[in-house]
């Protein structure tokens, strides 16, 4: 601040790691990681200088200060003295049992358990990967509006990869639930759900027929389609994309671009979600954001410094994925309220349609809104039966068109773990829905 800068932040990052995985019945690594550094951001006249460094001396820090502040080019003199507060914010979870203090021995039985469990399901499974993992990821943010917050993060991860062998070659199937809670995520995720579910995931598709092509009501399984409105839909409403003209909801605040079924929001206190936080990576107490409304856009998802341009306060959503990254504006845990109808009930309201369990990667146009997703589970439902199951079946549509088109939506509720890529850098995020009905879209397949 000395150098005439309007805004200054430190951040500091303590991250421990440990990850296994188990591939043909083997332990083929345990390894455990720190990851340790502090970033300075420096902002003048709307230009962020920004250096990082491992070297936590205070000489340390005030050479990566001295080099934030000459890359926004400060220039002048004075000083800037702040009196910093401590914060204090809610913390969305309890950790019983920190994975650190369970033995690497325990860990590793938990993969030798899936393995059995994935290759009990059947002799067409003939390879089964699991793969464990747990973080714990200390933070501490202190800026010159006063601002002192620190948060410890604990994430813990099971994943699941099996693949079945049959007349239709190999299918694979994969589960992969996430938490931001300790090793006791364990007693609600048994390694043996998780496999099985994998499991049975890829044997489904041996006896798959080709998915048809065309325009078909799509049913989405609670949990299954929360990736597709992150993507198709989450994007478009951070405010970064949104001032750069690349979001199809730019000015559109006030304005009908959902179904009346339809409430979104952005929650980084939703417990134990894989997105959960007490602060954001710039010290702003995480919060909940209803972005639409009963159809209605109601905000964007901000970070502290674009806030500050448009007079605002931070809506709780600037992260970034490691202290050597500068923040940007990011989801946390991002779904679709339930309604009031049976999930039941939507399936046998739905003459003909796909029955959609899982969705796999897809591509976006946050510009445009339109995307493509691979469905990596599905079934036909036929006279509002769900019947056979289908494979190599894709989504197609834009993000809007589809907010307006969904007409029913399930009491249920589920959310789905995942990392989010942006502009390089991954984050930990969770999406969800309750089972919902799409009216319309257009289901790429392989049928003839």
């Amino acid at each position: 601040m000395a150098r005439g800068a309007d805004f200054a932040e430190v951040f500091g990052e303590d991250r421990r790691t440990t990850t296994a995985t188990l591939d043909e019945g083997r332990i083929e690594d345990m390894s455990s990681g720190r990851l340790v550094g502090a970033g300075v951001r420096v902002v003048r006249a709307g230009t962020t200088g920004y250096a990082h460094t491992t070297d936590l001396s205070e000489s340390g820090l005030a050479a990566a200060a001295d080099a934030a502040s000459a890359a926004a080019r400060s220039g002048g003199g004075g000083a800037t003295i702040v009196a910093l507060a401590r914060a204090s914010a809610t913390q969305p979870h309890s950790v019983d049992v920190m994975p650190g203090s369970v033995s690497k021995q325990r860990k590793a039985d938990l993969l030798a358990r899936a393995d059995d469990a994935a290759r009990a399901e059947s002799d067409a499974i003939r390879q089964v990967t699991v793969t464990y993992a747990d973080t714990r990821r200390q933070i501490l943010v202190a800026n010159s509006d006063g601002l002192l917050a620190e948060d410890d993060q604990v994430r813990t991860r099971f994943a699941v990869n099996a693949i079945a062998m049959g007349d239709t070659g190999l299918q694979t199937g994969m589960e992969a639930p996430g938490g931001t809670v300790g090793f006791e995520f364990f007693d609600t995720h048994t390694p043996e759900e998780i496999a099985m579910t994998a499991a049975r995931r890829a044997l489904s598709k041996l006896s798959a027929r080709p998915a048809p092509s065309g325009k078909l009501s799509v049913v989405l399984k609670r949990g299954a389609g929360g990736v597709l409105f992150h993507e198709a839909c989450g994007h478009g409403l951070e405010a970064d994309l949104v001032g750069r003209d690349s979001s199809v909801f730019r000015g559109r605040v006030g304005e009908m671009v959902a179904s009346p079924l339809v409430t979104l929001v952005d929650d980084g206190l939703l417990a134990r979600d894989w997105g959960a936080a007490a602060i954001d990576d710039e010290g702003t107490p995480s919060q909940r954001n209803v972005l639409i409304e009963d159809g209605v856009l109601t905000d964007y998802m901000w970070d502290l410094v674009r806030a500050r341009k448009e007079g605002r306060a931070s809506s709780g959503n600037g992260r970034r994925e490691t202290y050597q990254n500068l923040p940007m504006v990011r989801m946390t845990n991002t779904f679709l309220m339930p309604g009031v109808e049976d999930p039941e009930e939507i399936i046998r309201q739905t003459p003909n349609g796909l029955y959609c369990v899982a969705l796999g990667g897809g591509q976006v146009n946050t510009a445009t809104g339109d995307f493509v997703f691979g469905i990596t589970e599905a079934y036909m439902i036929e006279n509002g039966v769900i019947t056979e199951p289908v494979r190599g079946a894709q989504l197609i549509g834009n993000g809007p068109d589809t907010l307006c088109k969904i007409d029913a939506v399930g009491s249920d509720f589920d959310t789905w773990a995942g990392t989010c890529g942006k502009d390089g850098q991954g984050v930990p995020v969770s999406a969800g829905q309750p089972t919902l009905r799409v009216s319309e879209l257009t289901v790429g397949g392989t049928a003839s």
